[in-house]
Order: C-alpha cells, then structure tokens, then sequence
C-alpha cells in the first residue's frame, strides 16, 4: 500500500494534468497555491493539519468525518482568518456605497458640481465605485492566497485521506477488520 502525505506528494501528475493509472489524485490539488510556509504569530511556520486520527472510532461515516473537521481548531482557524477580512472589508464598502447612492439623492448640486470639463464629480464617484470594487476583489483574493488557501488545502487533504481509509475500511468488510485485529 502506498502511502501519500499531503497535496505536495500526491503522486499521479502525469502529462497534461491526467493521472497515472491506479494512483490517486487530489481533486483540490493546485500547484500555484501561494502561502507554502505561512508563518504563525510566534514565528514558526504554521501546520494546521489536524491528527490523522482525530479520535474517530473505526466505520465513522462521511458525515462524521465532515463534523469533526469542522470543530477542529484548523478549521476554526479558517473561518477566523476569513471573518478577520471579509468583515470590516464589506463594512467599509458598503458604507462608502451608501455614502455615494445618499450624496447622489440628497445633494445634486454637490454631484453636478463639474471636476473637468463635462466630468461632474457623480461621474468621478461612480468610477470610483467600480475601481474599489475592483480594488476590494484583488486583496480578497490575495488575503484568501496567503493566509487561507494552504491551511484549507491542508485540511481538505486530510479529509480526503479520511475518506479515502475509511473507503478501504468498507472494501475489506467486517471480517477482514477483525482478522486484522486478532493477529496483534
């Protein structure tokens, strides 16, 4: 039985992306990943990995596999990193949206007030509007590139090998577990 740890040794990446017959892929796998070595506060680099374990009692089901990744402190690390963002990143864009649509109705001669020729300062606010939407949809992706993406992927690999034991389990049926644990 071959033995696979985590998205970097995942084997299978023959040519064209295609997998090499009998060997497994990880369907997350992303070879332009970013964040590879994030270091965590105290300066060491971070593994959000949960045990491979976990605790789970043998013929867990998908579910349960699910469950308690979903409670583990990597996954909760996740969603922190997340909510740190995209929280205060919505709030600001909102309010600066609200401010413009309530300036537009509220104070006319201010929008109509012309910056540059025809240019009136509604037309400068309104670009404004899509180049900070722009603006706000590249540092989400960069923030979800180097402080997300890898602790995911790390938790979906392990997930995956879960679920990949757990499919091997269930191949081997009842007797062969118990086979396996009577000869120790």
């Amino acid at each position: 039985m071959e033995k696979h740890d985590g998205p970097a040794a995942a084997p299978g990446r023959g040519e064209a992306g295609r997998d090499r017959p009998g060997e497994l892929r990880d369907p997350w796998y992303d070879a332009f990943a970013a964040g590879w070595g994030e270091v965590d506060g105290a300066g060491a680099t971070a593994s959000v990995v949960a045990p491979r374990d976990g605790g789970r009692q043998r013929g867990a089901s998908a579910a349960d596999i699910y469950l308690e990744v979903q409670r583990s402190a990597a996954f909760q690390e996740v969603r922190r990193r997340y909510r740190r963002f995209v929280v205060p990143a919505v709030a600001v864009f909102f309010t600066w949206y609200v401010a413009y649509v309530v300036t537009a109705t509220a104070a006319p001669g201010l929008m109509a007030r012309p910056v540059a020729g025809a240019v009136n300062v509604a037309m400068v606010a309104g670009l404004g509007q899509f180049l900070t939407t722009f603006l706000l949809t590249w540092a989400y992706s960069r923030h979800a590139r180097l402080r997300r993406d890898r602790a995911a992927m790390e938790l979906r690999w392990a997930v995956f090998e879960q679920e990949r034991e757990q499919e091997q389990e269930k191949r081997r049926g009842p007797g062969a577990v118990r086979e396996r644990g009577e000869g120790r």
